[in-house]
């Protein structure tokens, strides 16, 4: 709204606003008070700044690497700080999204990269309507039922694909995705990035939505205290249903993504469930920033494995060091406490 000249009065909001922002300046400093925070990063920035000069192309393959693994790990983050379902079926879910783009680029010549609009849409409609066949009736059930509910669902999709695409490997010829470029006498691909990009967007778009909606400051409500949560008002059910359709969409439209660089066949996203599992486990529950974190140490750490080509093959064991890492270092805090 406009002011007439004489009339100006300073905003009120303006000094609120700063009292925010003194607000948010003392809590990230409190957080770098913590001993344990400080040396852990410190340590991740000490070895980066080593990576990125003896190894650069490291650098840029450990950070491609460690987008894609956050970005197929963020909706599980969020369905189970929210829900607290463990979805083993995630990766299937994936794999179900990137032959949905395969098929539309066969068949009618849709780019991937566009066949994640439509992927979005229609995993959304398919999240909610696996969620009243089957993951409706496990929440608050024993974990257990939980574990082979999802890995029955992804048997169902597994086999599924086999018996309409076969279990043959697929792969789009792409010829963007081979795209490169050369900085200081050393190649990199470059269409990698996209998935640095999709996970920036991804984890933005979640932040805000869960602390700047209504809906999304009640999914937090509901993660946090389901029982409270339905006293205050609350439609915890609807939020359920709300936030696993979101996380089916969001893991389906990533399909696409992942199969426009790699190649697809029916037990190709049993990997990523494992890794995504790990680095919610190792990131905090439900922690969407913890999970770019442990997801940026892993993948790092597995880029700098498979650039040795002695201990190469070593690169598949890494997450298995980082979950037993992070067990140990969980048992010493209570120990310690």
């Amino acid at each position: 709204m406009l002011i007439p000249c004489g009339q100006y009065k300073p905003a009120r909001n303006s000094s609120i606003r700063f009292r925010d922002l003194i607000t948010m300046i003392n809590s990230i400093l409190s957080k770098f008070k913590q001993k344990n925070f400080l040396i852990g990063f410190i340590i991740i920035i000490a070895a980066i700044i080593l990576v990125a000069i003896y190894k650069p192309n490291v650098l840029f393959e450990g950070l491609q690497r460690s987008a894609l693994y956050a970005l197929i790990a963020l909706p599980m983050a969020l369905l189970l700080g929210i829900v607290d379902i463990v979805n083993l079926a995630h990766g299937e879910f994936m794999m179900v999204g990137a032959y949905f783009a395969y098929f539309m680029n066969v068949q009618f010549g849709m780019d991937p990269i566009v066949a994640v609009i439509p992927a979005l849409f229609l995993f959304f409609l398919f999240g909610i309507l696996v969620y009243y066949i089957t993951f409706k009736h496990i929440i608050g059930k024993e974990p257990l039922s939980q574990l082979l509910l999802g890995f029955g669902v992804g048997l169902v999709l597994a086999e599924g694909i086999t018996v309409i695409a076969t279990n043959f490997p697929r792969k789009l010829g792409l010829d963007y995705v081979s795209s490169s470029a050369t900085i200081g006498g050393f190649t990199f691909g470059t269409f990698e990035f996209v998935y640095v990009a999709a996970t920036i967007i991804i984890l933005v778009g979640l932040q805000l939505f869960l602390k700047k909606t209504d809906t999304g400051q009640a999914a937090l409500a509901v993660g946090q205290n389901p029982r409270g949560a339905k006293i205050v008002g609350i439609n915890v059910q609807w939020i359920y249903l709300l936030i696993f359709a979101l996380s089916i969409a969001l893991i389906g439209a990533i399909g696409p993504l992942f199969g426009t660089r790699y190649t697809i066949f029916p037990g190709v996203g049993d990997q990523y469930t494992l890794k995504s599992f790990i680095l919610v486990a190792v990131g905090g529950m439900g922690s969407l920033n913890g999970v770019v974190l442990a997801a940026l140490i892993l993948g790092m750490a597995e880029t700098l494995v498979l650039s040795s080509l002695q201990y190469g093959k070593w690169a598949d064991i890494i997450y298995f060091a980082l979950i037993i890492g992070f067990i140990l270092y969980r048992s010493h805090q209570r120990q310690v406490k």
